[in-house]
């Protein structure tokens, strides 16, 4: 089975985690240090804070802008729950918007109608890899006086016109283990605003400055040397692994002719990095997984339920239509495009994609 993910781990992972093991030194220490300085020159920023996973980045994030109780972050309804939910940990209310159904980011138009007076920030998703429309999201954050913060879980070395994700705002990423580079867990927040890296360091450590004295609440949500150890070694890989996924996503791009598979678009001006290559089914989807299954290519659905549609958003009181979102949720499905993929599997999967066979669905094709 051609899985649709498999963590790129070789002897540099292994090694680094035995020396930090023989040092004795387990929790936050110098390799959390190296990871941090070289994170933020990859996002090109002047601060980069480690965490314990990419919740806790979005989290905190929220929490360094005080947004909390009586305030609303505007953000994506597709996307996985961590996105809203981050928001409700808060104290905040997440006020979802439709999506563009091209890019499947939000869609600039929606997000300034949302705008109320309670409103404090906007939380754009860069799914699959792809960046949000960046620059019409940030000068709608500056007409009204709102933060940005960049949910780039799945994005580490994608680019808006040059400029790295993770630098508009306070940018949040995660190290989980399918992640394009990974620590295994982990977390990494992202900023240019020395106050609000500042609380973030506060935040992550209960409060503290110094040991044992507590300036105000905070988490024990640090990262450890050994996570940071896995994560300075996959760092060093992001480049090429990068260039392995846009690789073959532009082979799939130019082999996959299936007439009801329909290819994901990259805005101009955009580096995409392919977290996940994510095609639409035009029929039905089901099928198509299970015949791509039994031909040996695993497959997954990112995200088959929008977060407002979820039980517990439900119980909420959230019940809107999102009809783009709800469309594509029922269509979307990600290949395998990770950097572990030889020739002969990438060839087999195109063909197995060309070798469906559909019945088409009239409501599904629009």
């Amino acid at each position: 089975m051609i899985s649709v993910a498999r963590p790129q781990i070789g002897p540099e992972e292994e090694e680094a985690v035995l020396a930090v093991l023989r040092s004795g030194m387990l929790a936050q220490g110098p390799e959390v240090a190296r990871l941090e300085a070289a994170f933020a020159a990859v996002c090109g920023v002047a601060h980069a804070i480690a965490v314990s996973n990419g919740t806790s980045a979005l989290f905190l994030a929220l929490r360094a802008h005080d947004i909390g109780p009586g305030d609303e972050v505007i953000t994506t309804p597709f996307s996985f729950i961590a996105t809203g939910n981050s928001i409700l940990m808060a104290g905040a209310r997440p006020v979802f918007v439709d999506i563009d159904e091209q890019t499947f980011n939000l869609d600039p138009e929606q997000v300034e109608a949302a705008i109320t007076p309670a409103t404090r920030a906007i939380m754009p998703v860069h799914l699959y890899g792809q960046p949000a429309a960046m620059d019409a999201l940030c000068a709608i954050a500056e007409r009204h006086g709102l933060v940005i913060i960049e949910d780039a879980a799945q994005a580490i070395g994608a680019q808006d016109q040059g400029r790295p994700v993770g630098s508009f705002g306070t940018g949040c990423f995660s190290l989980y283990a399918t992640k394009n580079i990974m620590s295994g867990e982990g977390g990494m927040i992202t900023t240019n605003d020395p106050q609000i890296a500042d609380r973030l360091r506060l935040l992550r450590s209960h409060g503290s400055r110094v040991r044992y004295y507590h300036d105000f609440l905070g988490y024990n949500f640090r990262m450890t040397d050994l996570q940071a150890a896995i994560g300075n070694a996959q760092l060093a890989k992001l480049e090429r692994f990068t260039e392995r996924r846009i690789a073959n996503a532009a082979f799939f791009d130019q082999t996959i002719r299936h007439p009801q598979v329909r290819k994901p678009f990259a805005r101009p001006g955009v580096r995409h990095v392919y977290h996940q290559y994510t095609v639409r089914i035009l029929g039905d989807r089901d099928e198509a997984m299970r015949q791509l299954r039994a031909a040996g290519v695993d497959t997954a659905v990112f995200y088959p339920l929008p977060i407002p549609h979820q039980p517990m958003y439900r119980a909420l009181g959230y019940d809107q239509s999102l009809p783009v979102t709800e469309r594509l949720s029922s269509q979307v499905l990600a290949l395998p495009v990770h950097p572990g993929l030889n020739n002969e599997e990438l060839a087999h999967i195109s063909e197995a994609v060309n070798a469906l066979s559909l019945e088409t669905s009239e409501v599904l094709s629009r």
